[in-house]
């Protein structure tokens, strides 16, 4: 089945007011809350969850969960404004703030009234904050062939496996995790909602990472631990199904916290090329930095509206709606990544020096590329859609 080629209606040009005004309160968040801590986050390894506490009071810990569950009710194009606010602060903590969004929207759209009423309450406000546990160290992209499983036993279920990858581990109180109760393939994966402190559930060391060192990586790893039976997300067999509505939005997400740091990287070069001086005039009065600019600045452009259209397929439902998301994950992440590298080289030997805020930057968009689906799987994706074939 071809892509729909169709133009996006035209207010996509442009945000609403209330988006408009949302996206102000998230960059002011950023720009007061998230900006003067980034780098000792960073250099500390330091997990900021009261400064996320805080986003949350302001409504963005639950932007897509639906009001009557205590949410925002907002669409996939106001959460992606959101994200990319935040990242211009750091992307890493936007980038947590959005798979904590993920699960809370997973447990609305898929949990029962139980699992609703339990977790929700403690989650919109980030009592409690959640992790999304997919991958496994012998299936990243091949996320069908996890082998962790699930075993019932009675009115419990016992897991055994490990998972890979996982931001928050650790300090996480909920683990939303894709387990094997069935069989081989897709069809015998399940969603279990899972507490930190479940017997027989640990972690394993806070991984040093090249980024993304405002939250934590570790392991997480069951042996033997149980959980009742009313942990189980849905019906047995529906989890991967549920894992790969979630990466839709995720990859929107991540899109969008490309888009904000690396906004915040050429925002960073502009000044300094505008007050550092080279051969007697400003490094700005250049025509060759004035064309690199220039290219920086389309490239965002062109990768925000795209994401845009995205956003907008995902909250129409559309046919080919998973397609796009994967192209827009793909194109932004690549353009924004190079966009950073391009703001690190106008500052030359500066922005290689950790107190200019850029080399960070570059370091946490670098991830970008390779989670949510890396961007080999999302041209494998997109060819398929393209070849009528299945994702």
């Amino acid at each position: 089945m071809p892509l729909d080629t169709q133009g996006p209606p035209a207010a996509l040009f442009d945000l609403p007011e209330d988006t408009r005004a949302l996206r102000d309160t998230a960059l002011a968040f950023a720009r007061d809350r998230l900006a003067p801590h980034a780098l000792d986050w960073d250099q500390a390894r330091h997990f900021p969850v009261a400064e996320m506490r805080e986003a949350a009071a302001l409504g963005m810990a639950a932007l897509y969960v639906r009001e009557e569950s205590g949410g925002a009710g907002l669409t996939r194009l106001d959460a992606a404004v959101v994200f990319e606010a935040l990242a211009t602060g750091c992307p890493a903590v936007s980038a947590y703030l959005s798979i904590h969004n993920m699960v809370a929207w997973m447990i609305d759209r898929f949990g029962d009234d139980a699992q609703r009423a339990h977790w929700l309450p403690e989650l919109v406000p980030m009592r409690k904050v959640a992790s999304y546990a997919l991958t496994e160290p012998g299936s990243g992209s091949d996320a069908a062939a996890l082998r962790t499983r699930a075993v019932r036993d009675g009115d419990d279920y016992v897991l055994d496996g490990t998972k890979q990858f996982i931001s928050g581990a650790g300090a996480s109180d909920l683990y939303l995790t894709m387990v094997r109760t069935g069989g081989e393939g897709p069809g015998g994966v399940s969603a279990l909602l899972i507490p930190k402190d479940v017997p027989g559930l640990s972690f394993g060391a806070n991984e040093k990472k090249m980024g993304w060192n405002a939250q934590p990586t570790r392991q997480v790893i069951f042996d033997g631990a149980r959980v009742p039976a009313a942990a189980l997300l849905g019906e047995e067999g529906q989890g991967f199904r549920f894992a790969m509505a979630g990466l839709d939005g995720g990859r929107l997400n991540i899109a969008a916290c490309s888009l904000g740091g690396a906004q915040a990287a050429l925002d960073k070069a502009l000044a300094y090329v505008q007050e550092r001086r080279a051969f007697g005039k400003a490094v700005a009065d250049f025509q060759n930095t004035q064309f690199r600019l220039a290219d920086m600045q389309t490239e965002l452009e062109v990768a925000r509206t795209f994401l845009w259209r995205a956003c907008a397929k995902l909250d129409a439902k559309a046919p080919d709606a998973t397609a796009f998301c994967a192209m827009a994950k793909r194109f932004v992440t690549d353009t924004c990544s190079k966009v950073a590298d391009d703001a690190l080289q106008l500052l030359g030997g500066y922005g290689y020096l950790a107190e200019y805020g850029i080399e960070k930057i570059v370091r946490d968009l670098r991830v970008h590329r390779i989670l949510e689906g890396t961007n080999e799987v999302m041209r494998l994706i997109v060819a398929r859609s393209m070849l009528g074939r299945r994702a």
